[in-house]
């Protein structure tokens, strides 16, 4: 977890606690050392969210540049620190964000680690050695009118914010691929389920427009969640009082972050209620939360309809990826939306975690906010991966197996539902127990039974009519026709 050096060589820094060894190569000091020691817990470090590196990375540029503004820093110093930023901002320097993503002091760490590898990198820039903290200092300088609960939430937010715009660009891609299979398969009759009982004829284009309707309701709601993400608490510092930050700095950050991320941003109004509060995250992670429930309910289906090929539902053929089995030649398995469920799954887990940890903070902070963060950007990563993998390897290359679904409607007894309105109940559930027990064609019994005329039963038992896109029109009169008396078992 701890960054690649090419030295052995290490030099001495020290801090409230003491003094310690750092490698000599190393852009972060004393403090991310600590935490490398102390939380050797999850083997990731906090690279493997390049969002969160970036949006560190943003605010520390924003608060420089507020601080110059304020008369707070000299300008040498924020002049460096921007351009630090920037290096970060263009990829540079994130494996030295090393400490472990869950990590206890509430994001301490974090920024301790952002704070260092900007100064150290700052030092080399105006040429001095790394840990010469007297001409550039990870506190006193890139920490300046800032605290930990007030950076770490903010870099967490605009992080989130980076995910979700790159999850719903995904999810809208995904979105299309399905409308697009509701357009090709738009004339292919199929029988509906209720229950996993056959039920009533539909197309096989109005099941996967289904799909692509519900993912858009989910990307509607994952929208409306970047504007209260963009609701932040800098200028809070410890706990919301602004006690080491000039008043005019709130704004003045604001302003600069919106400057250099391009997104509105609002000071929340109570920055000590802001400084506490995991709501945000809660509704985030479980809108998320949602979306995955609702995608892995489209890929359980996706398996039931692609099941067999020959024992099961077979109605439709996914794009076969791999060899499905060690000892079984031939055999296909529905790798893509088995990935996703388990994405799901863990997305279900993340938002349980997510709950539990914002209802244990205490007082004026949440100590938990690094399980929090790591859970959400799990989420939105591996969710956005799961829509890109589920598009590309599955969805765009799904064909229908038109001679089963055929099949399938010309003997399935569910089309006698068309016909009540015309010969009505009694006399369809009738015909339908004597269609099962005989294998007969529907259509003949209810012409032999002389309830409706070969040619009315084709209109009505039409693939446009029993899809429901030409609608029932005019008066239904019931005919007056005998019983039909069942057959005796």
């Amino acid at each position: 977890m701890s960054s690649e050096t090419t030295s052995t060589e290490t030099r001495i820094e020290t801090d409230s606690l003491g003094s310690m060894p750092v490698p000599a190569l190393a852009y972060w000091g004393i403090h991310t050392a600590r935490a490398l020691e102390n939380f050797p817990i999850t083997r990731r470090a906090l690279s493997v969210y390049p969002d969160l590196i970036i949006a560190l990375a943003r605010v520390k540029q924003a608060a420089a540049r507020a601080n110059l503004e304020l008369g707070v820093l000299e300008p040498e110093k924020a002049a460096v620190i921007d351009q630090v930023c920037e290096e970060i901002v263009g990829g540079a320097l994130h494996r030295q964000f090393c400490v472990g993503v869950i990590q206890g002091g509430a994001g301490t760490s974090t920024n301790m680690n952002a704070n260092e590898v900007i100064a150290n990198r700052g030092l080399e820039i105006l040429g001095h050695g790394r840990g010469e903290y007297q001409f550039l200092h990870p506190i006193d300088d890139v920490n300046r009118s800032q605290s930990t609960n007030d950076v770490y939430p903010t870099a967490i937010k605009l992080a989130m914010v980076m995910g979700v715009q790159r999850l719903l660009a995904e999810h809208e891609r995904l979105t299309k691929s399905f409308a697009a299979k509701g357009r090709e398969f738009n004339s292919i009759l199929k029988i509906g389920r209720t229950q996993m009982q056959d039920a009533v004829p539909m197309t096989l284009g109005q099941e996967f427009s289904g799909f692509a309707h519900t993912l858009q309701e989910d990307h509607d709601r994952l929208s409306e969640t970047i504007p209260w993400l963009n609701e932040i608490n800098m200028g809070a510092t410890a706990i919301g009082t602004g006690i080491t930050a000039d008043p005019r700095y709130a704004d003045a950050v604001r302003r600069h972050l919106i400057e250099v991320t391009g997104i509105e941003m609002e000071t929340a109004p109570d920055l000590i209620e802001a400084t506490s509060d995991a709501g945000i995250f809660m509704t985030l992670s479980g809108i998320l939360k949602r979306s995955a429930v609702k995608l892995s309910k489209i890929c359980n289906d996706l398996r039931l309809l692609s099941s067999g090929p020959q024992a099961g539902f077979g109605e439709i053929f996914l794009p076969a990826r791999q060899a499905g089995s060690s000892i079984m030649p031939g055999k296909v398995n529905p790798v893509i939306p088995e990935v996703v469920n388990q994405v799901a799954f863990s997305v279900i887990g993340a938002d349980a975690t997510v709950t539990a940890a914002a209802e244990a903070g205490q007082l004026q902070l949440n100590a938990f906010e690094p399980v929090i963060a790591h859970s959400i950007l799990q989420s939105l990563m591996w969710m956005t991966n799961a829509c890109y993998t589920l598009r590309v390897n599955c969805i765009d290359g799904i064909t229908a197996n038109v001679e089963r679904l055929a099949m399938q409607v010309e003997t399935s007894v569910g089309v006698v539902t068309a016909l009540t309105p015309y010969i009505g109940y009694a006399a369809a559930a009738t015909l339908a127990h004597t269609a099962l027990t005989t294998n007969a064609s529907i259509k003949d019994l209810v012409v032999e039974a002389g309830l409706m005329t070969p040619e009315k039963v084709s209109q009505v038992l039409s693939p446009e009519r029993l899809s429901g896109m030409v609608p029932l029109t005019g008066p239904l009169t019931l005919p007056i026709v005998p019983p039909i008396v069942p057959p005796k078992p």
